[in-house]
């Protein structure tokens, strides 16, 4: 179970290309409010679907559609801010203009197509199955709570470590463009998986 939320919760997606532009604009103490988020929220998530919403959103296909589609204008909203956020010098301390809050990671949580299918496939995997634990559900939401923490966690401070190579604004912007870049690739590519 923790290996299984081990590889959905570090493996590159939108929440941990967040964690690491957070990380590296406003360091790693500063990000922990969106790991916390982003594990919260796949926590909710997993007590969400296994409590069975994801049989009720599977009955009403344009509530699954019209998740698809939240998600992805809320992720490609994110990567403008990420490509826009200023740049020049380190950020003060007391600046706060797009700082991660808890409730924006765990909204991206929730907005992740991948958060989805790692979750629905856990839950079938360790949840569902006719040899589950005794209370699955609460213990796959706890396990994958906490390596979500460490995994994201992971991510921000690869971008704290990241920063000190973007000593100059052309660096800055650079990176800024290149993880909002990501985060949109991200999406298409959601988009064209889900078509298929």
């Amino acid at each position: 179970m923790s290996m299984f939320a081990l590889v959905g919760a570090i493996t590159p997606g939108p929440v941990n290309m967040l964690a690491t532009s957070y990380g590296a604009r406003f360091g790693f103490w500063r990000a922990l409010p969106h790991v916390l988020g982003a594990s919260l929220g796949y926590a909710l998530l997993l007590l969400v679907l296994g409590a069975g919403a994801d049989q009720v959103i599977a009955r009403i296909g344009w509530l699954q559609s019209g998740i698809q589609w939240a998600g992805a204008l809320f992720l490609l909203y994110l990567a403008l801010r990420i490509i826009l956020a200023p740049v020049g010098g380190p950020v003060a301390e007391g600046d706060c203009n797009g700082q991660p809050g808890i409730w924006q990671g765990a909204l991206c949580q929730w907005l992740n197509p991948k958060a989805w299918l790692f979750g629905l496939s856990g839950i079938g995997l360790f949840v569902s199955s006719a040899g589950a634990l005794p209370s699955g559900l609460y213990v796959f939401s706890t396990v994958s709570f906490l390596v979500c923490c460490f995994s994201v966690g992971c991510w921000a401070a690869m971008g704290q470590v990241i920063s000190r190579h973007l000593h100059n604004a052309l660096r800055q912007r650079c990176f800024n463009v290149l993880m909002g870049s990501v985060l949109v690739l991200t999406v298409a590519l959601a988009g064209i998986k889900a078509s298929l």
